[in-house]
């Protein structure tokens, strides 16, 4: 009889198809034959789809349920966008592979015949990073929170409730929806959220069979850079109200983050470029978060 391996993802398309990604990979890298199957399970984000993430628990909303029940053995390993997770694991928990980075670049779909030259658009967003950086380039935007997977968004925007949407490349492509995409910005104009277009598995950390499979899965470079984007998280201390982008890239044998802070009023942001060996990603990305943290001068202060 095959081992049975349970992979425990959300149910929105976008994420069964990451979980989809996992399973071939899993199953091409398991030394023994084995069965797969992906259980979708409902979190709060999901049941909650009409408030806002910051008034329901933060991000991590989309993760925490999932996370219960692989603490609990009712899966074996977890598949979540990363930038959706907690920067802070559960004691019991860890990520076992970083899958190869998909483009974190973020877009912006409108309505046909709308561009950002007009007066006045609203604009759907359910993140503070994004409506405080667009703000930042163009003046004209309002911005209105918006809830639901990328194709209901997407049908809000077709339906007139709102101008246009921001949204993560990545998902996009994934869904095949490219040709909704008005504009793609660059990672210096908008920095993307940590760990966007990351792909994260999870698993038990005493599970040591499953995560040498999942140590063959790995992309190194992309775990590379997330480590430098999530220390820089935990170094800031930040939590679901908090407005920050950060975005490691590797050249060679040295690793370069850019990230963007604002202030807990949003009136101010606070900018840092630096570079390191990538060998130590972690202390790139402590030392980042403490010079972010140094330029704000107490008009942020650390929640955690």
């Amino acid at each position: 009889m095959n081992k049975k391996i349970i992979i425990g993802a959300r149910g929105s398309k976008l994420s069964l198809s990451y979980a989809e990604i996992v399973k071939k990979l899993f199953f091409s890298a398991s030394y023994q034959k084995i069965e797969i199957e992906i259980k979708t399970i409902k979190t709060s984000g999901d049941i909650f789809h009409d408030k806002k993430i910051s008034d329901i628990g933060g991000k991590n909303i989309f993760c925490k349920e999932i996370e219960r029940q692989l603490s609990e053995k009712k899966i074996d390993i977890a598949v979540h966008s990363l930038k959706d997770m907690d920067s802070f694991e559960e004691n019991d928990l860890m990520i076992g592979a970083y899958i190869k980075r998909n483009d974190p670049r973020d877009v912006i779909v409108l309505q046909k015949g709308k561009s950002l030259n007009n007066e006045k658009l609203i604009i759907g967003s359910s993140s503070k990073r994004r409506e405080l950086q667009f703000k930042i380039h163009f003046k004209n935007l309002r911005f209105k929170n918006i809830r639901g997977n990328i194709d209901s968004r997407i049908s809000k925007v077709k339906n007139g409730e709102y101008d246009g949407v921001i949204l993560a490349l990545a998902g996009i492509r994934k869904l095949n929806l490219e040709d909704k995409i008005k504009e793609i910005f660059s990672e210096k104009k908008i920095i993307p959220s940590a760990g966007q277009g990351v792909i994260a598995v999870q698993c038990r950390k005493n599970d040591l069979e499953n995560r040498k499979i999942l140590e063959k899965i790995n992309d190194k470079n992309t775990k590379i850079c997330a480590l430098t984007e999530r220390s820089l998280l935990q170094t800031i201390g930040g939590d679901c109200h908090t407005a920050v982008g950060a975005y490691a890239k590797i050249d060679r044998d040295n690793i370069t983050i850019i990230s963007q802070l604002f202030s807990d009023d949003g009136l101010k942001s606070f900018s840092i470029q630096k570079k390191g060996d990538k060998k130590f990603p972690e202390q790139l990305g402590i030392s980042a978060g403490q010079d972010l943290l140094k330029q704000s001068k107490g008009k942020y202060k650390k929640k955690r």
